[in-house]
C-alpha cells in the first residue's frame, strides 16, 4: 500500500517548530553550504526528526537533486541519525497515481483540471511525473502533513524566485486548510532567509492572492 498524507492541514497558528522548518527550506533550496550546516545544526531537538528529512526529500522537487543529497548528507552528519530501512510498495504507477491525483486536487482546487489540462500541452509525460511522482511518490508522504508541505513549498519558491509556482502553492496552502494569518506569518519567517527583493516580491504576490 502506497504512503499517503493525512488529509488537509488545519493550521490556525504557526508554530515555533514550523517556523523553522519553513525557513530551512528556504536555505536549503538557495543558501550556502554553510547556510544550511547552521540552519541544520539549528534544528536539531527544535523541529521533528521526521519532519526535517521530509522536507529534505520533496527539496529534490523544488530545488534540484544536487540540493536535496547535499542536504540530507549534511543531516545524516550532525543528527547522527540513519536512514529507515524502508520500501515503497509498489513502485508502481497506479497506487502512486491515485495518491497524487487526489493530493495535487487537494492543492489546487477548482483549478485542477485547468492544471492538469496545461500541463499536457506542455508535455505528457512532465504532466505524468508531476502527477505520480511529485504529488505521489513525495507529496503524499504521511511524515508531514500537506498543510505544512505547502508553507515549506512556498519558502522553497520565494527563495528561488519562482512566482508563477509561488502564485499556485499560496492559494494551494489556502485549498488545504492553512489560515491566511498563518500565510502571513510563515512569510514574515523568511525575513533573513530569503534576499530583500525576492521577499518583496513575496509580499506583494500573497496580498494580491489574499485579496481575491
Amino acid at each position: 500500500m502506497t504512503a499517503r498524507s493525512r488529509g488537509p492541514a488545519r493550521l490556525y497558528a504557526l508554530d515555533a517548530a514550523t517556523r523553522q522548518l519553513i525557513r530551512l527550506a528556504a536555505v536549503v533550496t538557495a543558501g550556502s553550504e554553510a547556510e544550511i550546516r547552521d540552519s541544520l545544526t539549528s534544528v536539531v531537538g527544535v523541529v521533528d526528526d521526521v519532519w526535517i528529512e521530509e522536507l529534505l526529500l520533496q527539496t529534490h522537487l523544488f530545488a534540484g537533486f544536487p540540493r536535496s543529497l547535499n542536504g540530507m548528507r549534511e543531516w545524516r552528519r550532525i543528527s547522527g541519525r540513519r536512514a529507515a530501512n524502508t520500501e515503497e510498495a509498489g513502485s508502481g504507477s497506479e497506487d502512486f497515481r491515485a495518491a497524487g491525483e487526489a493530493t495535487c486536487e487537494k492543492v489546487y482546487g477548482a483549478m485542477y483540471e485547468r492544471l492538469r489540462h496545461n500541463i499536457r500541452e506542455l508535455d505528457p509525460l512532465l504532466d505524468d511525473w508531476m502527477v505520480s511522482d511529485g504529488y505521489g511518490k513525495v507529496l503524499s508522504r504521511p511524515g508531514l502533513d500537506l498543510g505544512r508541505r505547502e508553507l515549506c513549498i512556498i519558502a522553497a519558491c520565494a527563495a528561488a524566485g519562482q512566482e508563477r509556482q509561488l502564485h499556485s502553492h499560496l492559494r494551494g496552502a489556502l485549498n488545504v486548510g492553512v489560515a491566511p494569518e498563518v500565510i502571513d506569518a510563515a512569510v514574515a519567517a523568511l525575513e533573513g532567509v530569503v534576499a530583500t527583493d525576492r521577499l518583496t516580491a513575496t509580499r506583494l504576490l500573497w496580498l494580491r492572492v489574499k485579496g481575491k
